[in-house]
């Protein structure tokens, strides 16, 4: 063994442990923003709106009582299917954005 042996560390590593650390303060808070807002997607020329969670729980459904036909509920259903998924596709859409603020050199976090 050489002398004065390995002491084990990397040159610098503090400093990369308080970066991890910095970096996992900043998900913590984005994450916790991310929870507080709410996403609204609404289709069909306002007919239909859908908000969620940013924790991607569905909060409400909004209907314009003109949209109801009872000649064609079929068209409602696919309306509401659409809303709902347009503001799922809104809340990740910001996750991503805001996740790949926090990723070094632009590399994304799997989700």
């Amino acid at each position: 063994m050489a002398k004065g042996g390995f002491r084990g560390g990397m040159p610098g590593g503090g400093n990369m442990m308080k970066q991890a650390q910095k970096m996992q303060e900043d998900f913590l808070k984005m994450q916790k923003e991310l929870e507080s807002r709410e996403f609204t997607a609404t289709v069909g020329g306002g007919t239909v709106k859908a908000t969620m969670s940013g924790t991607r729980v569905l909060k409400s459904i909004e209907i314009n009582p003109e949209a109801v036909d009872p000649d064609d509920v079929e068209m409602l259903q696919d309306m509401i299917v659409a809303a709902v998924n347009e503001a799922i596709t809104l809340s990740e859409d910001a996750t991503n954005a805001a996740m790949s603020k926090l990723s070094p050199m632009g590399m994304g976090f799997p989700f």
